[in-house]
């Protein structure tokens, strides 16, 4: 694979007990190894950010801590309006933050998707992501059967952040194209929702 180049933080700065700087030091070296295809664990972390493998392991102690903290760095990376969201409003709203941020950062937004690694980081924080959106939607998908709220809540997240890549990389869409149609889609099954109650999916739409 290609070796991207990243801007890690200021090494000037001091290494405190909890430095918020030693932090993104290590989420960037954390994001250059990703996408380098370079194994991500403790000892390369420490030699790619210059921060001591003691340091590494106070602030992320084991290996899921680690690829969670990677998981964080990439988001931050894509911007501050790349979040789960509260609502099925939120679920809009934040639709062109999050995949124009992820054009921002294409590379990165790439490998995270598609590499062994990238995916590892992403279910590392799966139980959180899973309870945010189960949250979100939970109105919008209460008087379904309760095998179809799953499968209704997994819908509605695959459109608010997981269409990207295959619809850049088939397609030739933009991020803010991308965005623009995931908002429709949501929005049909949003109101689909709302009309056909307790009606099973299996049984088609509303």
């Amino acid at each position: 694979m290609h070796k991207r180049k990243f801007l890690l933080a200021d090494p000037a700065k001091p290494e405190g007990p909890d430095n918020a700087h030693t932090r993104a030091k290590i989420g960037d070296a954390l994001v250059a190894l990703l996408a380098e295809d370079v194994r991500v664990n403790h000892d390369a972390v420490a030699t790619r950010s210059g921060v001591s493998r003691r340091t590494v392991y106070r602030y992320y102690p084991d290996q899921e801590s680690l690829l969670r903290a990677l998981r964080e760095r990439v988001t931050a990376l894509a911007g501050p309006g790349v979040h789960y969201p509260g609502s099925t409003d939120e679920l809009l709203a934040t639709l062109p933050a999050i995949y124009e941020g992820f054009d921002r950062i294409a590379p990165v937004a790439t490998v995270i998707r598609s590499t062994p690694q990238g995916r590892a980081a992403r279910l590392a924080d799966r139980e959180a992501r899973v309870a945010a959106y189960a949250a979100a939607t939970r109105d919008a998908v209460a008087a379904l059967p309760e095998e179809d709220r799953v499968r209704a809540t997994a819908m509605l997240q695959f459109l608010h952040t997981s269409a990207w890549l295959e619809m850049r990389d088939q397609w030739g869409l933009s991020g803010g194209d991308i965005a623009r149609t995931c908002d429709w889609a949501i929005r049909a099954l949003l109101a689909d929702l709302a009309a056909r109650g307790d009606k099973p999916l299996a049984e088609g739409p509303a």
